[in-house]
């Protein structure tokens, strides 16, 4: 499908037929430096220019707590699942995060399709834009997530006076042509697109690692008896900031609740994290996981080496939310990757 432009002057406009039209969330403006995900009611409410927010889009696809069936006891015991979604329009999702969901995408439907995540992932409408800045902490240059070629209905760039936009699906195109007002882009402006990108790429490069990411699951692969697992981790306040802020995390832990009746209940789901203290903790007592030092290595075999060898990728995005979030400030993985390859060197 061809690239479009559509004009800044415009843009107003088009949101404003999206919001009439059908439920939009979006990126808006918490503070100066601080964004979130949120319902967009008018143009106003969207913020386009943004670093990063301080949460992933993931709980639009996974929520903090899903039920997954409701249940009746007695005589003629009931169970009815719950798959439950409706159409949402999500606006201003940068690369990386669409690469995370990318990578969820395939988790979910490998083995056994999860039913809960499929149907609300098919009912969002996704709209990616390029990013213009690079959050402190990012680093998403380094892991081949500044840019991506699938996963978005449609992808806005901002060149200047204007933005380009690219459809990665029919929904998307369709939805562009309807409520949009816009014209083919042109030869230049299609080259100003790879300048941007250029450009963001650059400014996010200067935070990176100090060697090809791809090298990862390599140099985890002998670095698990190394000192820095330890020396970190007892600092790790075990909080699991880290994996509620990560676009890649989607673990969970699966619970019935009845009612004080004992006659009716439902299973829900709610999001776990690694770094908890009863995270891989059994029925029986024992805990696999138990110290501190053990959990938080986990974390990064899990994202570098466990996953890389599902996905053939790695399971981070460079998103620097978890280095933002930690209040020791040791979850950066630059840090642990670069410390760990000097390591290696030495």
């Amino acid at each position: 499908m061809e690239l479009k432009t559509i004009e800044k002057s415009d843009l107003n406009s088009f949101v404003q037929n999206l919001v009439g039209h059908c439920r939009v969330e979006g990126v808006k403006r918490k503070s100066s430096s601080f964004y979130h995900y949120g319902p967009i009611d008018s143009p106003e409410d969207l913020c386009l220019d943004f670093d990063c927010t301080i949460n992933p889009p993931k709980k639009y696809f996974l929520p903090p707590n899903e039920t997954l069936l409701r249940f009746s006891t007695g005589p003629d015991p009931e169970v009815t699942p719950v798959v439950e979604s409706s159409p949402l329009v999500l606006f201003g999702v940068h690369p990386y995060d669409i690469k995370a969901i990318n990578q969820m995408d395939r988790i979910f439907a490998d083995g056994v399709p999860d039913p809960h995540y499929r149907k609300t992932r098919e009912s969002v409408l996704l709209i990616g834009v390029d990013p213009t800045k690079a959050a402190p902490r990012s680093f998403w240059a380094d892991m081949e997530a500044n840019t991506v070629s699938n996963g978005f209905d449609l992808m806005f760039t901002d060149i200047g006076k204007s933005y380009l936009v690219e459809s990665g699906s029919e929904k998307g195109e369709g939805l562009l042509m309807s409520f949009g007002s816009v014209r083919p882009a042109t030869k230049d402006e299609a080259q100003i697109r790879l300048t941007v990108r250029s450009k963001s790429y650059q400014t996010c490069k200067a935070n990176g690692l100090a060697f090809p990411h791809r090298e990862i699951p390599i140099l985890l692969e002998h670095s698990g008896e190394n000192l820095l697992w330890e020396e970190k981790a007892n600092k790790c306040l075990s909080c699991g900031t880290c994996n509620l802020v990560c676009p890649t995390c989607y673990c969970f832990d699966v619970q019935d609740d009845m009612d004080l009746g004992l006659e009716h209940g439902e299973r829900f789901r709610r999001w776990d994290g690694c770094l908890l203290d009863d995270f891989a903790k059994v029925a029986s007592g024992e805990n696999f996981r138990e110290t501190r030092t053990a959990r938080y290595r986990h974390r990064f075999f899990r994202k570098g080496l466990n996953l890389f060898k599902i996905l053939n990728e790695v399971a981070c995005v460079g998103c620097g939310r978890c280095a933002s979030s930690c209040l020791p400030d040791i979850a950066d993985p630059v840090d642990v990757f670069n410390k760990l390859k000097e390591a290696e060197k030495n």
